[in-house]
This record gives structure tokens, sequence and C-alpha cells, in this order.
């Protein structure tokens, strides 16, 4: 299953979606791609996702009419709840430098990752807005439906046509989670996860640089044993999320790249080390041995930011 694109460790990377999303993104944290995840928290339904890939072309700040008080804490249609918090202050700086950061990044990205979760959506019934979360407001204050293909379709042309007036050379990966949303029920999250791959479908037809990665076909049909699920019998193992993650190196990493990766996965695991005794002296060799070798690896790649890591283990030899 090998893909005409790659992505390499050069590439810039803005990741929203799912949880699954979350998955796949802290693998690529860890073989230190670079990478913007999830600059709104989980997101969930492409409406959603939509809106925040405009919020970040418009350079959207977000202000008063933006956010809401409930349950003692400050919180926005727009974000997950990991952003709340009972400072006003705090939750407009989190939220609005976030926003910025992502804003800029997103203009010289390469990659744009989006994993849809479901073609459910929910509208606030006094603002008229489809939300990223309900955030625990009573349902009754939702109406509760499913996006069709063509919606979807339909949303996500003008999302891509504005997205590429500022990033002309940006290339899409969709993909749908392989988490199924029972709380649907079996047969609509059928019927949810269908609507999503045949919207991906057409907007893979439509658009070149566009491309899916099939996690969710692999969940089903690779992996289709309860083993492979978490005790919720919903979401991946950690077993299942590796085995998707090898298959997506498959599909778009270069053998230069695997290479990459199995260079810091020797590193990573000398950076795990925790001896008895910090004191030693053979654990201040066995440091400074790791510190020669992250000096080589960023000597060889300048574009892999190492900086963080090496300046604790210049912290940890004085």
């Amino acid at each position: 299953m090998r893909s005409e694109k790659e992505i390499s460790h050069q590439d810039k990377i803005v990741m929203l979606g799912s949880c699954f999303a979350e998955n796949i993104g802290q693998e690529l944290i860890r073989n230190k791609f670079n990478i913007d995840l999830n600059p709104f928290g989980m997101l969930y339904n492409p409406v959603s996702v939509g809106q925040s890939v405009e919020a970040l072309i418009e350079n959207k700040t977000f202000g008063e009419p933006d956010v809401f008080f409930d349950k003692g804490v400050y919180q926005s249609f727009f974000h997950h709840g990991k952003f709340a918090s009972p400072e006003k202050k705090t939750f407009f700086e989190n939220i609005n430098e976030s926003a910025v950061y992502s804003s800029r990044y997103l203009r010289k990205a390469t990659n744009l990752i989006i994993t849809f979760g479901t073609a459910y959506v929910y509208r606030y019934k006094k603002t008229g807005q489809i939300v990223s979360n309900c955030h625990r407001i009573p349902s009754s204050e939702f109406e509760r439906f499913r996006l069709t293909v063509s919606e979807i379709v339909s949303l996500w042309k003008d999302v891509i046509t504005r997205l590429r007036t500022i990033n002309p050379a940006i290339n899409i990966l969709f993909t749908v989670s392989p988490i199924r949303h029972l709380r649907d029920g079996l047969h609509d999250n059928q019927l949810s996860k269908s609507t999503l791959l045949l919207a991906i479908d057409e907007l893979k037809k439509e658009y070149p640089f566009a491309d899916y990665f099939p996690s969710y076909e692999i969940m089903l049909d690779d992996l289709r044993d309860y083993r492979f699920y978490d005790e919720d019998m919903l979401h991946p193992s950690p077993s299942a999320i590796k085995y998707i993650w090898d298959r997506f190196g498959e599909a778009y990493f270069s053998e230069q790249t695997k290479a990459t990766n199995k260079e810091w996965a020797k590193i990573s695991q000398a950076l795990l080390h925790r001896p008895f005794d910090v004191e030693t002296e053979e654990h201040k060799h066995f440091l400074k041995q790791t510190l020669l070798k992250i000096e080589g690896f960023r000597h060889k790649y300048p574009y892999i930011y190492c900086d963080g890591e090496i300046r604790r283990l210049k912290e940890n030899l004085l």
C-alpha cells in the first residue's frame, strides 16, 4: 500500500481531527516530525474541522462572543474541553496563542492531515452554530443530525479553495477514525462512516494533491479481533495503534525516513534510561555519550529540532 506522496522529517505538518488523530500525531511527534497537532483540541465532524481550518486561514482572534461560562469554567464551542479554564484571561490567552501560532504554521505547511470521526453534528439551537463539542450542556439545547455526502463535499471544496489560496503547495491527507461511535447505534455508526468515506472519495477524485489513508479499513479488516481493542472495546489498543502506524510508514515514508526513525529510536531509548544513582561516574559517562550521539544526529539532520533534549542533557551534567 505504497502512496505516490511521501512524508518526511523536512515537511511541516498540520494535523486536525479526532482522538485517533492524536494517536498518530503523537507517533509523529515521538519520531521527531515537525507537526502542529490539533490546535483546537480534538475535533470529530467535518464541519467543525472545516471551521477550524477557516479560522486559521482568517487569522481569527477569539473574543467575548465566542465563549461562554458554565459549571465554573470558560469554554468555547470551537474548542475541545482541554482548553477550559476558570480564569477568563488564561482561557483567552491559551486559545488565541494556539490560533496565532497555528495560523502562521499553516501558511508554511507542506501537509494537512485530516481525520474525520463522525458525520453526525450538533447544532446549538440558540445560535445555529454547529459545535465542535457540547461540553455537557443538556442535549435538549442542540439539534442532532447526520451530514450528507454532498454537504461535506461542498463545504470542503470551499475550505480547500481558500486553503490553497494562502498555501498553494499544501497537500491534504484524509483518513477516517477507526473508533466506532456506538452511542449512535451500530447501524447509524456504519451509515456515518460510510458517509465520510464517500465524501472523501469525491474530494480525492477532485483534487490530485489529496490522498486517503485507510486507517478505518485496516482496523476493521486487518485487525478484526477484539484483542486489538482497548478495555472500552471501542478504541484501538496500543498494539493496534502500532500496527496502523507501521502501515502508515509503509505508505508514506521513504527508506531514508524509516532509517532516520530507527536512528532516533535508539537515542530516544537512551533518553528514557533512569539510573538508580544519578551521581555515579558511570551514569555521567552514559549522559556524555548520549549527548554526543544526539549532537551528531542534529548535525546530520539539521532540520530536526533536538535543542530541548540537548539542553536537558547538559543540565543533568552540571
